[in-house]
Parts: C-alpha cells; structure tokens; sequence
C-alpha cells in the first residue's frame, strides 16, 4: 500500500477544519485536507449560509405580503420552491468562492490538497482514507456533529427530515412537526410557516430558547404565534407512526393529555452531537469522554501531535467559534510554545424575524450567582428609524455591573444581529456603559437605541 506523507492533515472540511488547513498551508505547511461529503461542512452546505438564505427570503416575502400598508399593492407572492433552492445553490458556491472544482484548485494553490473519504486512524501518525495510507507529522481533528435522534418510539421507521434533507426538498410539505425548540428549530419553524406549510413546534423543555433572556422569548413567541405557527412546550413525545396521509406523532402535552398530530413530515431540531465512531480514536490513544474529544487548554489532545476545535470538542457550536478554534489549533500545532484559546465575549444570533442576539450574561444566570447588577433598557417603538421602517417589535437590554461594565446584552429587534457588534467590542475592549452612553449616532438609526438603552437604567430584580 502507497504511503502518502504530509506535514499535517486535517479531518473535516468545514469551519473549524478550513479554517485550519488554510492557517497551516500561510505557514508553508504542506496540508492533506480530508473531507467525506462536500467542502464547507454542515455549515456552507446545510446550514449557515443556505438556512440563513431560506430566512431571508422567507422575510422577502412577508414583507411583500405586508406591502399594503405602505401604500404598495403587492398583486401576488407566490413561492417558486424550485427557484429558491437554485438561488440558496448560487449562494453556497458563491460563499465558496466557485464549484467544488474550482475550489479544489484554489486549495491546491495554497498548499492544501483535499482528499475524499472517511478517515480512520490507523496509528498515531496514520490514517487510511478509501483503501490509501497517509502519514503525517501532525493531525487536527475537525469532524464536525450529526443531528440527533431523540429516542421516539417509531421514528426511526416512519422516517424524519434533518437540516440536510431540507435543502434536498422536491416539494415543499404541507404540514410539518418540528421536534427541538432551540435555535434551528425555531428559525425553521418561521421560514416554513410563511412559506405557506402548517408549522407545529414541539419542545421538551418549559419554554423555547432556554438559553436566552425569557423577556426576549416571551416576544419573539408572539410574534411566531401571530404569524400561524403552533407552539406546544412541556411536551413528552411518545410515538411516531406511519398513515396513509403521512405521519403521525402521539406526545403528551404540558397539561399531561395524550394528544395525537397528524403532519406531512417530522423535522429534527433536537441538536447535535460530535462525528467520533467512524475515527477509530483508540488507535491512536485518542481520548474522548462523554461524546466529545478531550482537549487541554490549547486544544492539543492526548496525543501531543495531534489536536482538534469544533463541534468534536463541545461547548458553543458555532461557525465563528469553529472557525477561531480551527486557526488556533493550527498555530498551536506549529509552535515551540502553543498559546491557551479563550473566547472571553462570543456573541450568537437567531435569526428570525425579528432577531435575537445575545453575548455575556442573562439576568436568570446573574441572579443565580447573585451579582448585583442594572438593567438599561429600551424599545424599538421609540426608535425613529424603527417607526420609519414600520419595524417596532421588540427591545434592548443591557446588564451592568457596579463598575459600569456590561456584563450581557439582549436585542430582539431589527437588525439586532448588528447592533449587537459595537457592545461586543465594548465588552472586550473593558469601556464603561458610560462611554457607550456618551458616543454621538448619527439619526434616524436603529443604533440609538443602543445608546438610549445605556443611559436608561434600573436596578436588576434580586
């Protein structure tokens, strides 16, 4: 069997692992990138970039239906689910930067050689990849997370949608349960219910999105309410099953009635969990506990040639996360001296519509620790540019301490995925609520609120 050496190879094509493999190839590494499925990952291919494409035009349009009360009479939005799945396609290749060829050539340039397959690690140094051998010097290990298969009774007979299968669609359903009230669940509850399908969403837990600021998803839920979508939380799902119109789903309800839902489809949401079986990692001494690989404080494993970032390693799996992870690992695996990785102020965003972005602390996690803190607050309906665009939902919270540093800020609002920035490089750079409080906007726009929201502050509730 050939031996093909390289400097160091890196297992997972997508965030964390692109961003690795172009790092180390800057570096005059020769690079071996392997990746089984498509350039980009879960990210590029079935989920950043093309779900945030099906919101986008999903917004399109119910801002079209909604023309009438600007004076702009819309005679029709009808949805063509052909052409946005070729749009969504333009947009990944784009992001790409071409085809996969044409990628694959860019690569190539770099350094960076893209190997297809399913990795496994033969020992330390080795990996067999579709019957080949490879050996390198160095190995990072980005494989990415699958979803999750909650243990539903039947449901693996009647058969489910994931966030991959909807971008493959011939035809959009007419009814859908989506199972998971997280993020996912709830961006794709809203890009189908205005794409016309009947959305029921279904949550274990007491409220969506427990992750957030209650306030804030108290809202948004309204706002998915008002638009159609049917929301059950406290939900125990019991049973899947087939009918002849599709399928059926038996769960018990908050009040602990038995209730049956018949729907086209059923669609996980119900998170992720990291790619590790098919790697083979007791091969190479790998150590892994709980789903998850192992790492010190420089993402090195227990391996000291080998490390990993991403999803494979848990905490926050999110592209930027991923992406930083990636690069450090990289760094580290060339350097005399590898430097800790600390995201001290990560900021993340559901993108509904309105959106809702977040970075620091809640006020539920701060009254849990008991640090005092204040509350600045306003609303976008005292926001000119907000009445101006007729986009008044929702509000900005900021969390201050006694130093007058922020500790969390909430935005549900238009455009929240934006205002968010200039308070995360407030937090990261330690300025005062008081230099956000006296910084000149520029009016009419949405960024005022952010400075009204520092000057307008009360005492968090104990």
């Amino acid at each position: 069997m050939t031996l093909t050496r390289y400097d160091l190879m890196v297992i997972g094509a997508g965030a964390a692992g692109s961003s690795a493999a172009n790092e180390a190839a800057a570096h005059g590494m020769r690079v071996g990138l392997i990746e089984r499925d498509k350039l980009g990952g879960t990210y590029l291919n079935y989920g950043c970039d093309p779900t945030k494409s099906l919101l986008h035009i999903a917004s399109i349009r119910h801002q079209a239906q909604q023309a009438a009360m600007y004076g702009i009479q819309i005679p029709s939005a009808d949805v063509d689910w052909p052409g946005i799945q070729r749009y969504v396609q333009g947009v990944i290749e784009q992001v790409r930067g071409g085809t996969p060829i044409q990628t694959r050539e860019k690569l190539r340039q770099r350094g960076i050689e893209v190997i297809e397959g399913e990795a496994e690690f033969i020992s330390e140094h080795e990996m067999g990849i579709g019957g080949r051998l490879y050996e390198a010097a160095r190995i990072i290990i980005t494989s990415g997370s699958h979803t999750i298969t909650p243990p539903i009774r039947g449901l693996d007979h009647t058969g489910f949608l994931t966030n991959v299968d909807v971008m493959k669609l011939p035809q959009l359903p007419h009814s859908l349960a989506i199972i998971g009230g997280g993020p996912l669940g709830v961006e794709f509850a809203q890009m189908f219910r205005r794409f016309d399908v009947e959305v029921t969403l279904l949550e274990s837990k007491p409220t969506l999105l427990e992750h957030e600021d209650s306030e804030l998803v108290k809202l948004l839920e309204q706002v998915l309410r008002q638009e159609g979508v049917q929301i059950e939380t406290g939900v125990t799902l019991q049973q899947a099953e087939l009918t002849p119109q599709g399928k059926r789903l038996r769960f018990q309800d908050v009040s602990r009635r038995l209730r049956e839902l018949d729907v086209t489809d059923i669609l996980l949401a119900t998170g992720r969990e990291p790619n590790l079986a098919p790697l083979h990692l007791e091969a190479a001494d790998v150590r892994s506990d709980n789903n998850r690989i192992l790492v010190d404080a420089t993402l090195r494993t227990s391996v000291p040639h080998i490390w990993a970032a991403g999803d494979v390693i848990g905490g926050m799996r999110l592209t930027h996360v991923a992406s930083a992870q990636g690069k450090a690992a990289a760094r580290n695996a060339l350097a005399h001296h590898p430097q800790n990785f600390n995201l001290q102020v990560v900021p993340w965003v559901i993108f509904t519509d309105p959106p809702l972005a977040h970075v620091g602390s809640t006020e539920e996690q701060l009254r849990a620790s008991g640090i005092p803190y204040r509350v600045g607050r306003t609303s976008f309906k005292e926001n000119a540019r907000a009445i101006v665009n007729g986009r008044t939902t929702g509000l900005i919270k900021l969390l201050i301490d006694e130093q007058n540093q922020v500790l969390g800020a909430h935005i549900l609002g238009e455009r929240a995925d934006d205002l968010i920035t200039p308070i995360v490089l407030a937090m990261r750079n330690n300025l005062g609520v008081e230099q956000l409080a006296s910084t000149t906007i520029q009016y009419p726009t949405l960024s005022e609120s952010v400075r009204w929201a520092s000057v307008r502050t009360t005492p968090g509730k104990g």
